[in-house]
């Protein structure tokens, strides 16, 4: 090894980092954790594609004065009381430790997690991954399904950090696995699994996807395509006919047509059709969250038991269950071929 002058900096290297990303959470649930964290949010580019001359001053002036209250609640009902956290950050937490576990054979790779939101950040994560010798880095975006406002809202962050370094650790990232066979068995299982511990039979399957405007999509977003995509194979995995299986899209935000059938009015008008027991699950959602513990488990549950359906049970996220894991890792050392 070549003897560096006496005066050179201490450099680390050798390692690569694998850096897992989710969607971020607030810090708390009070008034101004929510605010802090809503605004990094909705001032994205990306995920509220209007000019900011329009979109400022509803943000500034409406929305985050009532809303934080609002989605503070909402938090309130899902927080991890015992970690005082969201599951978010919890099960993202857990996916990077397991996954670490499932590396250990590849000794020179380092896993963390980040957020897009609030903290910890992707900037100070690929710090974080650089200082210990990364010199190469594979970002995971943690959706299953490409979304220019989820998968490139990461992509771009990861990139904007790299701008302010002098010297930049390569970076690769990981593609959607929307239609990848472990996924799809993973789902399938979890099906299977809960069916399995009720004394009671779904009429249907719906999954719920978080949806887009459809203004996004016609702008070329792949992601409506992506989703049915997975929902096809997730049914012809289950061998359930097309009368059994139903794709719904929630979670919309401001005047904007999403894409559509709408979950909540869905779960109003199936009681209507006799669909009176049914089985809801986010296959859109690598982990358990707001969107899918407070906004499916609970409040869509309570529309469609209130307009007349009789039986309803939520099917959670494969969160840090092993199946999960297998899907996150199978991602990973596909794409780490060639620098491990």
């Amino acid at each position: 090894m070549s003897m560096l002058p006496a005066d050179h900096p201490p450099v680390k290297f050798g390692k690569v980092g694998v850096l897992l990303v989710n969607l971020g959470t607030p810090d708390g649930t009070d008034y101004k954790s929510m605010r802090r964290y809503l605004k990094e949010f909705l001032m994205d580019r990306r995920v509220i594609e209007w000019s900011p001359f329009f979109w400022y001053p509803i943000l500034f002036g409406i929305v985050l004065n009532r809303r934080p209250q609002k989605v503070g609640k909402a938090y309130e009902a899902i927080w991890n009381k015992d970690r005082d956290e969201s599951y978010l950050r919890t099960y993202t937490r857990s996916q990077a430790e397991k996954m670490a576990e499932r590396l250990k054979d590849l000794p020179n790779v380092v896993v963390d997690w980040g957020m897009r939101y609030g903290q910890p950040s992707i900037k100070d994560k690929i710090k974080n991954l650089t200082d210990q010798g990364c010199e190469k880095i594979l970002l995971f975006p943690l959706y299953p399904q490409y979304a220019a406002s989820t998968t490139a809202t990461v992509n771009d962050k990861a990139f904007d950090a790299l701008k302010a370094m002098r010297w930049q650790p390569a970076l690769r990232t990981v593609p959607p696995y929307h239609d990848d066979p472990a996924y799809i068995e993973a789902l399938a299982n979890s099906v299977k699994a809960h069916l399995a511990t009720l004394d009671w039979e779904p009429q249907l399957l719906v999954t719920s996807f978080h949806g887009i405007p459809q203004s996004y999509f016609k702008a070329g977003d792949p992601y409506h395509c992506h989703c049915l995509k997975t929902a096809r194979l997730l049914r012809e995995k289950l061998g359930y006919s097309k009368d059994q299986f139903m794709v719904t899209f929630q979670s919309r935000f401001g005047p904007e047509e999403w894409l559509q059938p709408y979950t909540d009015k869905t779960m109003e008008a199936l009681p209507g059709k006799g669909i009176k027991r049914i089985a809801i699950m986010n296959p859109g959602f690598v982990s358990d969250c707001l969107e899918t513990l407070e906004e499916i488990a609970g409040e869509a549950g309570e529309i469609f038991h209130h307009h007349g359906g009789e039986k309803f049970t939520h099917i959670p996220c494969l969160n840090d269950s092993s199946d999960g894991i297998n899907v996150l890792e199978a991602q990973v050392r596909r794409e780490l071929m060639g620098w491990v």
